[in-house]
């Protein structure tokens, strides 16, 4: 469709009716392609019109030309439970001479989701009429994903908020830089923000936004705070809601879980930029072993198309705090599990089997079989009850069970054994968890782990409140004796603190030592992954170093260390397909691994100038 005419009488329109649709779906998105060319092409806009509404909504808008070219643009409808049709409305105020056309339209997920025959486990809810069956984590949150209001019937109110008429039982927080806003329909700036709520799905809805014009200033903070919550124990607890990110300013938001009060909590998540102009639905799920408060914090982008949106935050299977009205108090300060001054895993058994192995050879403990010495430590188990790798660093370590994987402190044990003396006030490295943190420990030293991300997960961290300022503690894995070329180290580091030193990864091999990684100074109260490249080598330790700032507020912590990719070659009896390189060595590599600075084939034929 597409408007041939040149006019110039005032103020004209040219209007496209949609048919009447009876309703949509909570997932329903509507798209088409448009053309808007030409000087004096004026404006369009889409508007929504639901009966018994007599504001009509607009869903998308185009200003002024585009260029010679079709656009397309993506509408997000969601459940819209009243009958309703789209006017694509052509406005000119004067002078009209361009080329404006639309083509392409189409809904997609708009249908109710079909009736079942039957709806059975603990994560599927049967609805009560219609007969769909739904995921349980889309009951009492606010949307009628059923069709027939059925799993948002029974909900607490207490543990769920649309904003029509009110904070419910959130409040501001009185130590932010500001205050989200209450609002309907558009906020006031054109291309941020939403155009409607999340809730009706109109211009009649209320919801939150973060206001990013002026008097605003860059990392300005608005600050929500949830009512208090027990700990769930055993049980699920679901915090969901529904955001809105779109402006090219728009910076970050973020939720954050306080067992303790006046402290900004541990990050649960966060999500920076223009997410485009749609409301879009998260799920988090909570742990922990405290009473316990969410915190949704938007923060300010550094210029005024940044405004935020905020709708339907739902709890479920959580139960709200009913006793004094701060149950936040101080940490109980457990006794602290030191690291084992003992290399892991390096005994060996007093007999070995028969064997004819000579001293360059490893003799697997179970049959005698002999390997070369090479093959001991080098992520491949080479004798069948994997003896050979028993005594060496593990592939995967998240130091859960306190187990340190075959990592160990040299010069703690070198201080043990030599001197005899105490290392109870030496800075070092330690196994430990946010269970056993006091009040004050939280503002340097994560309150959950990477793997289970709980308060009850272990990580290793080097404790600060030991030492003085540039003290160094390394820990380090036994002599690896040899890796493949796509060898790489994964780990999580947690650098939060006023005091943070550093952390740095070492190689060493015989007497060298290189540095390969370096991280200086507090990097945020959350957990960051960070990967290191090794690629080939032998007869090697991976160090990692803590250095003390000055004073206690500095610890660093490091969990779920990986070594990827780190088995060397084996070279097949099988030739090498059309897709492959065929390596000086024999050994197979794909076509796409070759001349990119990666010495794939262990022999370097990979990167030879003659390919």
């Amino acid at each position: 469709m597409f408007i041939l005419k040149t006019s110039n009488s005032i103020s004209q329109i040219a209007r496209l009716r949609s048919p009447k649709f009876r309703q949509a779906g909570s997932n329903c998105t509507l798209s088409f392609w448009y053309y808007s060319y030409g000087e004096s092409v004026g404006a369009a806009e889409l508007r929504l019109l639901v009966d018994g509404l007599k504001q009509p909504t607009v869903l998308w808008r185009t200003y002024y030309s585009e260029g010679n070219q079709w656009l397309k643009a993506d509408i997000q409808l969601g459940r819209l439970p009243h009958a309703f049709q789209f006017s694509l409305d052509k406005i000119s105020l004067g002078i009209y001479e361009g080329i404006s056309a639309i083509d392409d339209i189409r809904f997609e997920n708009c249908a109710l989701p079909p009736p079942a025959l039957s709806c059975e486990g603990p994560d599927r809810f049967w609805c009560r009429d219609t007969k769909a069956c739904i995921d349980s984590l889309l009951v009492c949150d606010l949307v009628d994903d059923c069709g027939d209001g059925s799993d948002e019937d029974s909900c607490d109110p207490d543990l769920q908020c649309d904003f029509e008429s009110g904070l419910c039982n959130w409040e501001q927080d009185v130590q932010d830089d500001f205050d989200w806003i209450r609002i309907r329909g558009p906020t006031p700036t054109v291309n941020t923000g939403p155009l409607k709520d999340h809730t009706t799905g109109t211009a009649r809805g209320g919801y939150l936004y973060l206001e990013s014009s002026e008097p605003r200033q860059f990392l300005d903070q608005a600050v929500l705070l949830s009512p208090l919550f027990h700990p769930p124990g055993n049980g699920t607890c679901v915090f969901r809601f529904h955001y809105h990110m779109f402006g090219k300013e728009v910076y970050r938001l973020s939720v954050f879980q306080r067992t303790v009060s006046n402290t900004k909590g541990w990050l649960l998540w966060y999500k920076v930029g223009n997410q485009e102009n749609r409301w879009i639905r998260q799920t988090l799920f909570i742990t922990s072993s405290k009473p316990f408060q969410i915190l949704v914090a938007g923060t300010v982008g550094d210029g005024f198309t940044g405004d935020i949106g905020l709708d339907d935050v739902s709890f479920l299977g959580c139960t709200l705090y009913n006793g004094a009205q701060c149950p936040f108090g101080s940490f109980f300060e457990g006794n602290l599990p030191t690291v084992s001054t003992t290399t892991t895993g390096t005994s060996v058994p007093a007999t070995l089997p028969m064997n004819n192995c000579t001293e360059k050879e490893f003799v697997c403990r179970a049959s005698g079989y002999c390997i070369p010495m090479i093959q001991k430590c080098d992520f491949r188990p080479d004798c069948s009850d994997k003896s050979d790798e028993s005594a060496c660093v593990m592939e995967v370590c998240d130091f859960e069970d306190k187990d340190l994987c075959g990592w160990h402190q040299p010069a703690l044990e070198q201080m043990s054994e030599e001197y005899s003396i105490s290392i109870k006030n030496t800075f070092k490295w330690q196994l430990g968890r946010g269970a056993n943190l006091c009040a004050e420990q939280e503002r340097h030293r994560p309150l959950t782990d990477t793997n289970t991300c709980t308060e009850e997960g272990w990580y290793l961290f080097a404790d600060s409140s030991n030492g003085e300022f540039g003290h160094t503690a390394d820990i380090a894995t036994p002599v690896i004796s040899l890796t493949g070329p796509r060898c790489k180290i994964i780990f999580w580091n947690h650098m939060s603190g006023s005091t943070i030193g550093s952390l740095e990864v070492f190689y060493k091999s015989s007497n060298k030592t290189s540095k390969l990684w370096t991280q200086s100074g507090s990097q945020g109260p959350q957990w960051n992954r960070a990967e290191v490249f090794l690629g080939i080598r032998s007869n090697f330790q991976v160090i990692f170093r803590a250095k003390r700032g000055v004073s206690y507020m500095g610890d660093v912590a490091v969990d779920d260390i990986t070594f990827e990719d780190c088995s060397p070659l084996l070279i097949s009896d099988k030739p090498c397909t059309s897709e492959e390189f065929t390596c000086a060595n024999k050994y197979c590599i794909p076509k796409n691994n070759l001349c990119d600075f990666v010495n794939d084939c262990e022999d370097n034929s990979d990167e030879s100038p003659s390919i």
